[in-house]
């Protein structure tokens, strides 16, 4: 079954496909031609997708149709001439004001987070490459399987740019500061195997092995009872910010929330 009430015109305006299968979504950037660079419409679907989920879903698969999974930003914002079909060119976002700007980056931003709520579990289906913008999508997800050919870099430094959708925090999550501030002021490219190594990537398998590797990772995560899932993401996530008595105290409520579903199912 494809998406809820999203407009599917929009979607493919936006280089998106959505299809929600019982308890996963598979989201598909389906610009092969441009190795699935992405645009302003793509965050803004992204967003929608994100807001309009249906609630019964458990897992979101994020990827990427052809040889790469997104070659990040597409470089047509860069020139005079920008991009057909109503999209924003770069000189049209630096004439709007200092606020104006900032809320519209803050929009494209929530094409990203909702991929972190503690009620879904996201994975990023990498094969090629998987830079900027691509890198950024990647790391918005909570797992990340990669194609022995996957390539990361975050090239946004090489223009001038900063890294702004969302994907410093992560980054830095996954790597430490140092090495993230190495990858990032480099923009240097980052084999599979070197990504498997310092932890940006959950598991390197063939190319050709990637789909079955994703299907049988989303199995596994849909098969124990789902609220201990996102309860268990829930606290995995404040494990990096609480203390040791803050934690204990939330891993206590969330096992007595556990206890008194399980006393509700048993009940039936």
């Amino acid at each position: 079954m494809s998406g809820t009430h999203l407009d599917p015109e929009m979607l493919s305006r936006a280089g998106l496909a959505l299809d929600i299968n019982a308890l996963v979504a598979t989201i598909t950037l389906s610009r092969p031609e441009t190795r699935n660079a992405q645009t302003p419409s793509t965050w803004m679907a992204l967003r929608a997708i994100g807001a309009d989920l249906d609630p019964a879903v458990r897992v979101v698969v994020i990827r990427g149709e052809g040889e790469s999974f997104s070659s990040g930003l597409d470089r047509r914002m860069l020139t005079p001439e920008g991009i057909e079909d109503g999209e924003q060119s770069l000189l049209q976002l630096l004439e709007m004001p200092d606020g104006e700007l900032a809320e519209t980056i803050a929009a494209y931003q929530e094409g990203f987070t909702w991929l972190r709520r503690k009620d879904i579990v996201s994975v990023a289906e990498v094969q090629g490459h998987a830079m900027g913008a691509g890198f950024q999508l990647a790391l918005a997800c909570d797992l990340r399987v990669l194609a022995d050919d996957a390539v990361l870099s975050m090239r946004e430094p090489l223009l001038g740019l900063v890294p702004d959708l969302t994907g410093t925090k992560p980054l830095v999550d996954l790597v430490g500061y140092s090495r993230a501030l190495e990858i990032c002021g480099t923009a240097r490219m980052i084999q599979a195997d070197e990504a498997r190594e310092i932890g940006l990537a959950t598991a390197v398998v063939p190319r050709d092995e990637l789909t079955a590797a994703v299907h049988d990772l989303v199995s596994a995560l849909t098969a124990p009872l789902y609220g201990a899932v996102s309860e268990t993401k829930a606290l995995l996530q404040s494990a990096a910010v609480l203390d040791l008595e803050d934690q204990r105290r939330v891993e206590r409520e969330a096992q007595v929330r556990r206890f008194r579903e399980l006393a509700e199912l048993m009940g039936d």
